[in-house]
């Protein structure tokens, strides 16, 4: 009874404050407990959640090192890990592999703010797609109310004018909310 209890005051939770329809997601940003957060909206529903609230950036170590990261976030937890030896022709990038730690480094900062698997938690990465991906992670270990940010620190791609191809569309960065090129060695994980 309770668990039915608390499915229903999330679905209601998540309804009213769920603003986007994940039909017009592209596919690599939905995820399977279908929460949405715009970047504008984040700082006001870490208020709303706080304390009881996780706000995780899971991209790679070196994204905040060298693009910046959100003020306000708990820690960080790299989602991917790059392989700089290994090139991939179809994406013009190097290689970058699910990091097989991911889900232990989440958990520092869920443990070290006493973050329940019920609790919100709010993950943010470059546009929304590694975001997605590690909400279904961490549903699939019984985190129930995990919120992907789906236009991330950097924001989607512009499809035309000036900009075209560069992100610059939306994303915490481009709407001006505060971030920094300080790195709070306190809130990263060092992992591989």
């Amino acid at each position: 009874m309770r668990s039915l209890l608390i499915a229903l005051a999330l679905g209601v939770f998540a309804a009213n404050a769920q603003a986007l329809d994940p039909a017009t997601l592209p596919k690599i940003k939905v995820s399977k407990l279908g929460f949405y957060l715009e970047a504008k909206d984040v700082p006001t529903f870490l208020k709303k959640h706080a304390p009881r609230v996780l706000f995780v950036d899971v991209r790679t170590i070196e994204e905040l090192l060298f693009v910046g990261v959100p003020d306000g976030i708990d820690g960080h937890a790299s989602f991917g890990i790059m392989y700089y030896d290994k090139w991939d022709k179809e994406k013009n990038t190097f290689v970058r592999n699910p990091n097989p730690d991911f889900l232990s480094q989440f958990e520092i900062w869920a443990l070290d703010k006493g973050i329940e698997k019920t609790d919100p938690v709010v993950l943010i990465c470059r546009s929304g797609d590694r975001s997605a991906m590690s909400a279904d992670l961490l549903q699939r270990h019984g985190y129930t109310n995990v919120w992907s940010v789906v236009d991330g620190f950097e924001g989607d791609l512009a499809k035309d004018g000036p900009n075209k191809g560069r992100r610059a569309v939306n994303g915490w960065k481009n709407i001006g909310l505060p971030w920094s090129y300080n790195v709070d060695q306190n809130k990263v994980t060092m992992g591989k």
